[in-house]
């Protein structure tokens, strides 16, 4: 998971976890860029609106060496260009923070379902 708010991160992890997930949280997109080279995640969670690298050029840059990994986006703005690039270059799911933590879990599910089913091989974590 992806965001430059360290209060995102804490709240979003803690429920994913309680969910039985493993969560992983980065500030910097290039720390999490490497992380996720080394270990292609099945599903990365990310922020759009960073001050180090957009949102956009961290999917991009995730799609290149971990293609199988599904993007969910969750950010603060919602702007409708801004979400069309994200959900047209493969995210497959696009949440304007704070989210309903229903839908929000539902997406995450689907997410990891789709991928296992798709590349059983890759990463859980």
């Amino acid at each position: 998971m992806l965001d430059d708010d360290p209060s995102v991160l804490a709240s979003t992890g803690r429920l994913l976890e309680s969910e039985g997930w493993q969560v992983k949280t980065f500030t910097n997109p290039d720390t999490f860029l490497r992380h996720a080279e080394n270990l292609h995640p099945r599903v990365a969670v990310i922020d759009l609106w960073m001050p180090k690298m957009s949102g956009l050029e961290v999917q991009r840059r995730l799609g290149e060496f971990s293609p199988a990994t599904r993007v969910i986006v969750l950010t603060a703005n919602d702007d409708r260009v801004v979400r069309w690039k994200a959900l047209a270059a493969g995210a497959t799911a696009f949440f304007i923070k704070p989210a309903r933590d229903d839908e929000f879990i539902a997406s995450i599910r689907s997410a990891f379902a789709a991928n296992s089913v798709r590349h059983p091989n890759c990463r859980t974590d």
